[in-house]
């Protein structure tokens, strides 16, 4: 069975030059699968260049009627959704987003089989495929840059000005920090980018207990885990399984890691009725000592306080004054930096969409030509060809009806 994929140009603005698949990537489509073809629609925004794609043997349109499924990576507009479509990309409705019900209700209507990269998850709900270990490099990179410039202690240019990993990795190079703490949280792919980023700068690595209970004259870094920064409220042993399936019942001890902490990286995954790690009131105590915040997660108005709103890769920093509990302006004395861009694999478009290429060619393309043996295909599926939702995403029925 033939299958046409499409590349779709990119029209969510402000614009997003990513791609799901490279030039080299789409070359090694064909020759791997014989019963696919690629279109690749023009576009003036997308990191690689249209005369890139030709160079490689792959054709370029103005109009994809006659394609099957549609790659993309941000929201499609509504009136650029082509009825009866398979489409691949980031629909930001399956936490129920109030602002995207619309486009929910127009793929609906239009007989659209939408499949959302966060919903192609193993069979334990894992996720295969996603931007996280960009999201992670930029994020701890802008941390440490926000640092620099509201420290006067050196000047990091912005990721977007320069060409790729290489080229960050090498502003890092230049820098000499003072030593100072670093606490960061999580363990999934987000937080092995950031990461990499610490590792790189070759930042001593600290077991909680020494980081809790020691002194040092040198920059060090602590990474922890939701048992790390949560207890049982009554005392009792912590239990992961639990804690994930219903938090209820426990509460945040963020608050000893914030005591000895002056910069926290943010790279966990929080859930729904999970405790706060800090609080407004947390933030005013005296002994909280955290003085910059890289919120990576970037949860507004949740886990972590000072995070109001996100902020944007044009303007990545802002303060937060937690006496006042207000934004105030960066460098403003006695408040806590805050960086939230969250579109930050945006920064590093060309590793960001070679490496997001190479988790969809591995993880997702086979499943188009062996019969979704493994069920890759039918778990992502969110509405079909009918109209309808599927069952596992009956949930968004209310949702959609507007309720």
């Amino acid at each position: 069975m033939s299958i046409k994929f499409a590349l779709i140009k990119e029209r969510k603005s402000p614009p997003d030059r990513r791609v799901v698949f490279s030039p080299k990537k789409c070359r090694n489509l064909l020759e791997t699968f014989p019963d696919a073809t690629v279109v690749v629609e023009k576009s003036e925004v997308r990191v690689f260049d249209d005369n890139l794609y030709e160079k490689e043997g792959i054709e370029l349109a103005d109009d994809l009627l006659n394609c099957d499924v549609m790659l993309g990576v941000k929201e499609v507009p509504i009136k650029a959704l082509i009825p009866h479509k398979k489409y691949f990309f980031f629909s930001h409705t399956i936490k129920q987003q109030p602002y995207n019900r619309e486009l929910l209700q127009a793929i609906l209507k239009n007989k659209i089989e939408l499949y959302d990269h966060e919903t192609i998850v193993k069979e334990n709900g894992d996720r295969l495929i996603g931007f996280g270990r960009y999201a992670g490099l930029v994020g701890a990179y802008n941390t440490f840059r926000a640092l620099g410039l509201r420290d006067e202690l050196f000047s990091l240019p912005k990721v977007e000005n320069l060409a790729d990993l290489a080229a960050m990795k090498a502003e890092l190079d230049q820098i000499k920090l003072p030593a100072i703490r670093i606490v960061l949280t999580g363990t999934g792919k987000v937080a092995k980018g950031a990461k990499e980023i610490l590792d790189y700068l070759k930042i001593k690595e600290v077991s909680v207990s020494d980081y809790l209970s020691e002194k040092y004259d040198e920059v060090v870094f602590c990474q922890i885990d939701v048992e790390d920064y949560n207890q049982r409220s009554d005392g009792s042993t912590f239990n992961k399984s639990e804690f994930f399936r219903n938090p209820v019942g426990y509460e945040s001890n963020f608050m000893r890691f914030a005591k000895v902490t002056d910069m926290f990286i943010a790279g966990h995954f929080y859930g729904d009725n999970a405790p706060y790690l800090f609080t407004r009131e947390d933030a005013k105590h005296p002994d909280f000592k955290i003085n910059l915040v890289g919120d990576i997660s970037c949860d507004i108005d949740g886990p972590v306080a000072s995070t109001l709103r996100a902020s944007t890769i044009a303007d990545p920093f802002y303060a937060y004054d937690p006496q006042r509990e207000k934004e105030v302006p960066f460098k403003t004395k006695n408040s806590i930096t805050v960086m939230a861009v969250d579109n930050l694999p945006c920064e590093l478009p060309k590793d960001a969409s070679e490496g997001f290429g190479t988790m969809f060619f591995n993880q997702v393309l086979p499943a188009f030509f062996n019969d979704d043996k493994d069920g890759i295909l039918h778990r992502a599926k969110i509405t079909t060809a009918e109209g309808t939702l599927t069952d596992r995403f009956s949930y968004l029925q209310e949702y959609v009806d507007g309720q």
